[in-house]
């Protein structure tokens, strides 16, 4: 049950996909860290799994930027350029809304999607996944750094061989016919320096700030053996996401298409055939943005009010033009500042820094504040403790500089974004302190 291999463009990228069957509801799935759309269907226990899926759903699959039949790309894609890449794959396969099975190192990016566009997202399915990777003093349940470390070199030097296999589907320890074709997996998914960079990119994951703002139906499922990802990282995810039902599994493989597949399948088949109803978008994960004008007052009185008027008309067409181009929308403005939101915090720093170079020539300095958080929607325009926070964040920064809260720093983890730290703050009528970091660029 082959489907017929097509391209969705995403931000210049061809990003390679399938859509197989005419179910009732749309099933994508996100997969771990190297696919192949087409060798899939090769490898018999994987063309069981998705031809099982196939029953109850219309299935759509994509290669990831960089791997299998997908573009290569020059840089690592971060997640928010992955979750665009989603976006573009339903686009083109007009699929209006999809339930979300995000495998392994799919998982985050599928959580950043839904957070993102509860709108688009029938319900949220994380399987054998995690929210961060590396072990720290507030998560002990990661991997530690050195170790990881080494299995990136281990996994750089034996590409191709099919030790991945080994590592995550245990139950077919022995199996040469398996392994064999496992490595010939691994060849075309991605060359052995890409696989080395791919898996590099997972360290930096950590979208542990973002579970709480998940508002669709929510499934996690991990084996309770998985000798990749720890059960416990399955289990941290769904006590963080509010209503997620969890569902241990028995046995070791991370594979979730091998040892007991049919205890994945029929989950799965559950959560979507009875979670049919719309998630309404009353909160949405978003990035605000707001852009001031210092010394405003100043400059008024300096210029007189038919000369600053002339200036504020540019700086606004330049704004707006950042803004259009970067995928942001205007909230609200005043006289000499814009609120505006963004489903990618990566867009909005370079539309922060955009506006601030591009206002320059108009002798307009900006400061520029930013945060990631759960916003409400309320009509046409978006309320809540994230906004607060994002205007508290503005009113830190000083004149030409791009702040950011520390929940935007990590979210653009793998990005070629730099970062100063600018110490911690108590922000007025915001509970805690806050880590702050300017854009470094």
């Amino acid at each position: 049950m082959k489907g017929r291999t097509r391209y969705a463009k995403s931000a210049g990228v061809n990003i390679a996909y399938q859509v197989v069957g005419e179910g009732p509801v749309d099933v994508l799935v996100a997969p771990g860290w190297v696919s192949h759309v087409e060798e899939a269907w090769e490898e018999q226990s994987y063309s069981r799994f998705l031809t099982k899926l196939v029953g109850f759903a219309r299935l759509i699959i994509f290669d990831r930027r960089g791997t299998g039949l997908s573009d290569p790309v020059a840089h690592l894609p971060t997640l928010e350029e992955r979750m665009d890449d989603v976006r573009a794959v339903m686009d083109a396969a007009g699929s209006e809304r999809a339930f979300l099975v995000g495998i392994s190192e799919g998982g985050p990016m599928c959580t950043l999607f839904a957070a993102s566009h509860p709108e688009r997202t029938a319900g949220l399915i994380l399987c054998n996944t995690f929210a961060c990777n590396i072990r720290s003093d507030d998560y002990p349940i990661g991997a530690a750094r050195d170790e990881f470390r080494s299995l990136m070199d281990v996994v750089e030097s034996r590409w191709g061989e099919g030790l991945t296999a080994e590592v995550f589907a245990p139950s077919r320890t022995g199996d040469a016919d398996f392994k064999a074709g496992w490595g010939r997996f691994e060849r075309l998914s991605v060359s052995p320096g890409g696989a080395r960079k791919l898996i590099g990119m997972i360290e930096d994951i950590d979208v542990r700030d973002v579970l709480s703002t998940v508002n669709v139906p929510t499934l996690v499922i991990h084996r309770r053996g998985d000798q990749v990802i720890s059960v416990s990282a399955g289990r941290y995810m769904a006590e963080h996401i509010a209503g997620a039902r969890f569902v241990e599994l028995e046995g070791k493989d991370h594979f979730i298409w091998t040892e007991g597949s049919d205890a994945y399948l029929d989950e799965i088949e559950h959560f979507v055939t009875g979670a049919r109803s719309v998630a309404t978008a009353d909160r949405v994960l978003a990035t605000v943005l707001f852009v001031d004008i210092v010394d405003s007052t100043r400059m008024l009185a300096e210029l007189g009010d038919k000369r600053w008027g002339e200036v504020l008309d540019r700086f606004y067409t330049t704004l707006r033009r950042e803004l259009d181009r970067f995928r942001g929308r205007e909230i609200d403005s005043a006289g000499d500042g814009v609120f505006a939101t963004f489903d990618g915090p990566a867009r909005a720093i370079e539309c922060a820094c955009a506006v601030r170079d591009g206002v320059g020539p108009l002798g307009l300095a900006v400061r520029c504040g930013l945060h990631t958080g759960e916003c409400e929607v309320i009509g046409d325009k978006v309320g809540g403790i994230a906004v607060h926070l994002g205007a508290r964040v503005a009113a830190t920064a000083e004149a030409g500089e791009v702040l950011v809260s520390s929940t935007v720093k990590d979210l653009v983890a793998g990005s070629e974004l730099r970062f100063a730290e600018r110490g911690t703050h108590e922000l007025k009528g915001i509970p805690g302190a806050w880590n702050l970091f300017a854009v470094c660029r």
